[in-house]
C-alpha cells in the first residue's frame, strides 16, 4: 500500500472528528452575531430618550388593584358624629349616644393582630391616663368579630372597649367615611368628638403608619373647659 495513502487514511478520522466538533461552535457564533444585528437594527430606529422611557419602571395603570388608588374622605370637624350601636362583647352592645356629655375618641383601625394595629392600640392603652385627664372615652373599632376582639384584647392587655363593626361589615366605618370597600376593612382614622356629639378633630393616617397619640391629645386640650 502506498505510504502516502496510508497517511491519508490515518489522518482522516482526525479530520472528520474535527469537522464534527466545529459546526456547533459555528452555529453559536452565527446566532450570536444574528441576535446582535437584530438588536442593533431594532434600537437604531428609536431615539435615545424613547429607549430610556421604555426601560424606565412602569407607573401604575388602571388595570392594577383598586386599593393603589383608594382615597377616603373622612368626616370633617364641625360635623355631628353619626350615632351607632355596636357589640363590645358577645352579649353587650354600646351606643355612641350613651357617652353624650363627655369627649369620645374613635380609633378606627384595619384589623386585630396586624403589627401596626397592635402597636397603635398598645400605645393608646399606655396613655389612657392622659385621656382620662380630659374625661375622654376611648373606643377602638374594626371589622373583626367580637371573639377576635376578645382574644386580641386579652393577649395585648387592653383595657378599653373594642367595638365590632362586623355585620353589616364596615357599616359604621362607612358612616364616618373610613371604610376601604375594595379591601374590606376600615381605614386607620381618628376622631375626637366633644361632649355635644360634634367632631372637633379628625385624621386619616396611611394604613401602614401608626398615627400616635399627639394629635388626639392636642385636640382634647383645645376643647372648651
Amino acid at each position: 500500500m502506498d505510504p502516502a495513502h496510508s497517511r491519508n487514511r490515518a489522518t482522516y478520522p482526525q479530520v472528520r472528528v474535527g469537522l464534527t466538533l466545529r459546526p456547533p461552535l459555528l452555529a453559536i457564533s452565527f446566532l450570536s452575531c444574528y441576535f446582535s444585528l437584530v438588536a442593533f437594527r431594532t434600537t437604531r430606529h428609536f431615539p435615545l430618550h424613547q429607549i430610556q422611557r421604555l426601560a424606565a419602571p412602569r407607573s401604575p395603570t388602571i388595570a392594577e388593584p383598586a386599593r393603589s388608588f383608594h382615597v377616603s374622605f373622612i368626616l370633617a370637624p364641625g360635623t355631628t358624629a353619626p350615632n351607632f350601636t355596636l357589640p363590645v362583647t358577645p352579649d353587650q352592645k354600646l351606643s355612641l349616644s350613651e357617652l353624650r356629655g363627655r369627649p369620645v375618641i374613635l380609633a378606627f383601625y384595619p384589623a386585630d393582630w396586624s403589627p401596626v394595629c397592635g402597636d397603635q392600640m398598645a400605645l393608646y392603652n399606655e396613655v389612657r391616663s392622659e385621656f382620662a385627664k380630659f374625661n375622654a372615652e376611648l373606643l377602638g373599632i374594626s371589622v373583626d368579630g367580637v371573639w377576635c376582639h376578645e382574644a386580641f384584647a386579652k393577649d395585648r392587655h387592653l383595657h378599653f372597649p373594642l367595638l365590632s363593626d362586623f355585620e353589616p361589615k364596615g357599616a359604621v366605618a362607612q358612616l364616618y367615611g373610613a371604610y376601604r370597600k375594595a379591601d374590606g376593612y376600615a381605614e386607620r382614622a381618628l376622631f375626637v368628638i366633644d361632649k355635644n356629639g360634634v367632631i372637633v378633630w379628625s385624621y386619616l393616617s396611611p394604613v401602614a403608619v401608626n398615627p400616635g397619640a399627639d394629635g388626639i391629645l392636642d385636640a382634647l386640650e383645645k376643647l372648651p373647659k
